[in-house]
């Protein structure tokens, strides 16, 4: 009898230490998740403030003086910023050369579509579509989208018959998909209020809209452009574009892209757009802050 109550205590025993360990086990996995949890959330916040300090230091490049030889340009390459333990990858766009969604021609919109891929049939719509969006009347273009295709397309809103405020908005418009939005969204800006392109400024994917150009052409002249600036001389023009060529803009407008990467593999972008203006107690007039896609 004695014998069997010691067995009993015995299992009893080891059940408790088995229970114990369980215990301790799913205490310390508990705590290894906690920390690597509290280890990602100060590794997302680094990131982040990185890419904002990469904003900051392109705003402080592009108030620096022209005539300063280590001033970054506003030409789209990207810079890297020397930070121990990440990489933050900063590009500056000078948003005169981008196609402006409320002031630039049917032809140079249609040509952007076409030039990723849309039908000449679809490129028509869409960009009637678009003008119908922005322009004053409720009266529909010949292949446009008014209050009645939007409501008939089961739409819960319709155009708003004023220029667009932001290049996303134009994700609203009737034949708009979120893919062709992202192959023409790096083109487009409402903020150059310009008929054409800078093309001393602007991006490969706007000068590709330009009609009558082929990408072999774009290529030759921003070979030529990017040899030219980085002599310190002036671009050259872009002959082959010419009708859809303009100068900058009165008002000098950047876009950021501030990318920031930890070693950890944590990345945060931080996008943004400014305008640099002559008022020495406000350098820059911030127009839009966004967190951006990772890459």
């Amino acid at each position: 009898m004695r014998n069997s109550q010691r067995g009993v205590a015995l299992v009893l025993v080891l059940w408790v230490i088995s229970l114990l360990a369980v215990i301790a086990g799913n205490f310390a996995y508990s705590m290894r998740g906690e920390a690597q949890i509290a280890r990602n959330l100060v590794s997302s916040a680094q990131a982040r403030a990185l890419a904002e300090a990469g904003v900051h230091r392109a705003w402080y490049e592009l108030t620096r003086p022209p005539t300063d030889a280590q001033r970054w340009l506003p030409d789209g390459v990207g810079r890297e910023m020397n930070v121990p333990g990440a990489t933050v990858k900063v590009t500056i766009q000078d948003e005169s050369g981008k196609i402006d969604l409320n002031t630039a021609s049917d032809d140079l919109l249609k040509g952007l579509f076409r030039s990723v891929g849309l039908a000449e049939d679809a490129s028509v719509a869409l960009v009637d579509a678009i003008v119908d969006w922005r322009d004053p009347d409720k009266l529909r273009r010949p292949h446009g989208a008014e209050e009645a295709e939007y409501r008939a397309a089961g739409k819960n809103y319709v155009p708003t018959n004023a220029p667009f405020e932001t290049v996303d908005e134009i994700q609203r418009v009737l034949g708009m998909t979120p893919e062709l939005y992202r192959a023409v969204k790096a083109a487009l800006t409402v903020h150059s209020k310009l008929t054409g392109v800078n093309a001393a400024a602007a991006p490969r994917e706007a000068l590709l809209a330009i009609p009558g150009v082929s990408s072999a052409m774009v290529d030759q002249y921003l070979a030529l452009r990017l040899a030219a600036l980085g002599t310190g001389a002036k671009a050259p023009p872009f002959a082959a574009g010419s009708a859809y060529v303009a100068g900058a803009s009165g008002a000098a407008t950047y876009s950021i892209r501030s990318v920031a990467t930890m070693a950890d593999g944590s990345t945060f972008v931080r996008e943004a757009i400014a305008r640099i203006t002559p008022d020495p107690r406000r350098r820059i007039a911030v127009l839009a802050w966004t967190e951006g896609d990772t890459p």
